[in-house]
Parts: C-alpha cells; sequence; structure tokens
C-alpha cells in the first residue's frame, strides 16, 4: 500500500538519521552524466537494473523498481553538471517517512567522481534494515554507475 511520506527539503542529505553515501570514479564527464541523470529519464532501466520504468511527472519523475516497489518523486534539485537530487513523495517501501537521493558530480582527471547519498528516515525497523542492506545498495550502485560510464563512452 503508497503512502505519502513527510517533505523534506535538499538539507535533509545532512540531517537524515540513515545516510548511505557512495562514490565512485567515471570515465565520462560530469556533463555527460548529468544528462543521463537528469534528461534522459527513459533510459535509466538500460543502465541500472534495478530500475523497470521511469518517466516524467509535473515536477518529478514516477519510478517503479523490479520487484514492485513505486516511486513518485519531485525533483528538488537539476542544477548542471554538478547535482541532481530527487525527493520520494509517496512510496509502497513499508516504514519509510522521509526519502531523498543525491547524486553530486565532481570532476576527475578527464572523467566524473559520482557521489550518490541516499538521505533516509522511517519507523525503526525502516532505519535497521535500510543499514543492514546498504553492501547490496552499494554493489547496485556500482553495477549501475559502470554500465552508465559503458553507455556514455
Amino acid at each position: 500500500m503508497a503512502q505519502r511520506l513527510r517533505p523534506v527539503g535538499p538539507e535533509f542529505v545532512e540531517t537524515a538519521p540513515v545516510r548511505l553515501v557512495f562514490t565512485r570514479d567515471l570515465a565520462a564527464t560530469p556533463g555527460a552524466v548529468h544528462r543521463a541523470l537528469a534528461e534522459d529519464l527513459a533510459g535509466w532501466p538500460e543502465w541500472f537494473s534495478a530500475v523497470s520504468s521511469a518517466r516524467p511527472t509535473e515536477g518529478g519523475r514516477e519510478v517503479r523498481l523490479r520487484g514492485g516497489t513505486r516511486f513518485e518523486e519531485t525533483i528538488l534539485a537539476a542544477k548542471a553538471p554538478e547535482l541532481y537530487a530527487y525527493r520520494v513523495d509517496v512510496t509502497n517501501t513499508p516504514g519509510a517517512r522521509a526519502w531523498v537521493e543525491e547524486w553530486r558530480l565532481a570532476p576527475a582527471g578527464t572523467g566524473t567522481r559520482v557521489r550518490m547519498t541516499f538521505a533516509l528516515d522511517g519507523t525503526a525497523a525502516f532505519r535497521l534494515v535500510c543499514r543492514l542492506i546498504r553492501p547490496g545498495v552499494d554493489r547496485a550502485f556500482r553495477n549501475a554507475v559502470t554500465a552508465l560510464d559503458r553507455r556514455l563512452r
């Protein structure tokens, strides 16, 4: 059953009770990575295997993951080429109360350093599960940005 989450702003990335931060360097330029994140929403399932569909909505996105998880999101920031962030407004993820995902892009040599932050709050059980699944989320992130880098070359 879908539930509406607490509306939080971009500052939640720094203050969330649970923060999962992942970093990876890519050969692609920050501009190319930002365009793939912010402008080619339909392309996400081609490089992020957890995503089954993604489509723009008025002021945001609707994303579905394999396995049935759904998100209705609001774009908080799309500042090319260094930042793309969105807030989850509605999800069927049990126990979630607030959720922001932020992609920070910085030059790294001739490529890009990608730092992805999941900022989360929810019930005690939700927060515990988020911490426990960190290794799996890290693997999914690494696989996704590696596939994105191959796609952008």
